[in-house]
């Protein structure tokens, strides 16, 4: 979590965003997911960060603070697929440059992790 200064996140040699807000925060994806990190995040400015050791734990041990990523997440989530439909309705009708457009926002908004899905259909713990 950043308390003051300012950093840059990179996917590979490509800056995502720079974040300067206090509070901000990340990992949360590799947290949830239980996977590797996928971005690297860097220092713009001297910064002070906040580290958690035990990520999902303390998400568990603080379920306000876990909605709050929640809401985060889904904000991303919102902003990403209101994109790709933009890109898409722009380019729509122009031939197969943009089929990757529709395909990534095919997979974005029907993909499913099976370890996630219970055989209810719903979340596991649900």
């Amino acid at each position: 979590m950043l308390v003051d200064g300012e950093v840059e996140v990179l996917r590979g040699d490509t800056r995502v965003m720079v974040a300067n807000q206090p509070g901000a925060i990340f990992g949360e994806i590799s947290t949830l997911l239980g996977e590797p990190h996928s971005a690297t995040v860097k220092t713009v400015k001297p910064s002070t960060m906040y580290v958690i050791d035990d990520a999902e734990k303390f998400l568990q041990d603080h379920p306000n603070l876990a909605l709050v990523v929640a809401r985060l997440l889904a904000q991303r989530l919102s902003a990403a697929t209101t994109y790709l439909v933009n890109l898409k309705r722009q380019f729509e009708g122009s031939g197969d440059q943009m089929r990757s457009v529709g395909d990534a926002l095919e997979a974005l908004i029907h993909q499913q992790n099976r370890e996630f899905v219970t055989e209810s259909g719903g979340p596991s713990g649900w």
